[in-house]
């Protein structure tokens, strides 16, 4: 972790193991990243609970949960409160502004530790921003984005970028281009056959 921890976390790299405290099905359990291996995993920070956009976020991915399981996908959400209060606030029901039960794990990184490792750890107010990292089944990290504070993500593009993942890795000759959803054409990176997609467009 520690490599990881002084700013050199780049998509190709392997994700940095975790072990921490999730609350699972309403119970405290300790989970470990490499637990993951062999699975896809979106793991997301979000600042605070009981806050603002973050419930949005969060019962977003778990409303479509399911079609991250699909995809042999785990969902981990991960804040730097502790695993009480993510408990308490999973115990609030949504109309109040809480979560309600969820579908797959929220991590307590209490002591930062993780979200230093994942470089989005916002130092001034000591909360993580909104980075997100899909690791493919090898722990790999394929892709990266990281929002500011004040405004949320995309479940939809999540799973398209994850889509397109998984594709390339199981088709090695193609290429996903811009905007790509599954069925579409994709482009075999040759500087000759790849005018026959740009023909085809």
């Amino acid at each position: 972790m520690s490599n990881l921890a002084e700013g050199c976390l780049r998509v190709g790299q392997p994700a940095p193991d975790f072990t921490a405290t999730a609350v699972v099905d309403q119970e405290f359990k300790t989970i470990k990243l490499s637990d993951y291996r062999g699975q896809y995993v979106v793991l997301f920070f979000y600042p605070l609970d009981f806050t603002f956009v973050c419930p949005t976020e969060i019962t977003a991915f778990s409303d479509r949960y399911d079609e991250f399981k699909d995809l042999n996908t785990e969902v981990l959400g991960v804040s730097v409160d502790s695993e009480f209060s993510h408990l308490a606030w999973i115990q609030t029901e949504r109309k109040a502004g809480g979560l309600g039960d969820l579908a797959y794990p929220l991590v307590s990184d209490i002591k930062k530790e993780i979200s230093s490792a994942y470089n989005v750890l916002e130092p001034e107010a000591g909360v993580a921003l909104r980075g997100l990292f899909l690791i493919d089944k090898d722990g790999t990290v394929q892709h990266a984005t990281i929002n500011n504070l004040s405004f949320g993500r995309s479940v939809d593009e999540t799973l398209r970028v994850l889509q397109a993942v998984q594709h390339v890795q199981s088709h090695p000759d193609e290429v996903c281009p811009a905007g790509w959803t599954p069925g579409e054409k994709t482009m075999n990176p040759d500087p000759v056959k790849s005018k026959e997609f740009f023909a085809s467009i």
